[in-house]
């Protein structure tokens, strides 16, 4: 969350944004090989060391699975079908909820009895938990592939 002029806002940091772009690259190039970080970190123009501390997040979450060896690389574990943008910002960001009393299923606010804001901030979390629970990285790959197809016209 950021602060700002009063505002309260919700912001996918560059680790969130950065692990999705990395998904989308090992699915694009998933040839039977395993897709080298240094590959992706030519492709994606993002640090080799960022991608290394996300990279090793998804490892241990169980998404994505190393392959050790001069032909080592990365390779998903299931169909890019199976993830969800939600999944993976989760995994990167944590809660995606817009206010803390969200953050988990008990809102434990004393507030939340006479919030008149809190039905704002309740549907404000459902519209995000269906967009980035309804889109998968299948999904963010052919809009992926449809750019690419946009600009070569």
């Amino acid at each position: 969350m950021k602060t700002g002029k009063g505002a309260v806002f919700m912001k996918i940091s560059t680790k969130g944004r950065y692990a999705l772009r990395l998904m989308m690259d090992i699915a694009m190039n998933d040839t039977g090989e395993p897709v080298r970080i240094k590959d992706i970190s030519a492709r994606q123009d993002i640090s080799i060391k960022y991608l290394e501390q996300i990279v090793s997040i998804l490892n241990r979450a169980g998404f994505v699975r190393a392959i050790r060896g001069p032909q080592g690389g990365y390779r998903l574990v299931r169909k890019p079908s199976e993830y969800t943008a939600g999944m993976i910002l989760r995994l990167t960001e944590g809660s995606l909820a817009p206010v803390g009393c969200l953050d988990y299923e008990e809102n434990d606010c004393p507030r939340q009895d006479s919030c008149g804001t809190l039905e704002l901030w309740k549907r404000l979390n459902s519209a995000i938990k269906t967009v980035v629970d309804s889109v998968t990285l299948e999904d963010l790959v052919d809009w992926q592939r449809q750019k690419k197809d946009d600009y070569i016209i």
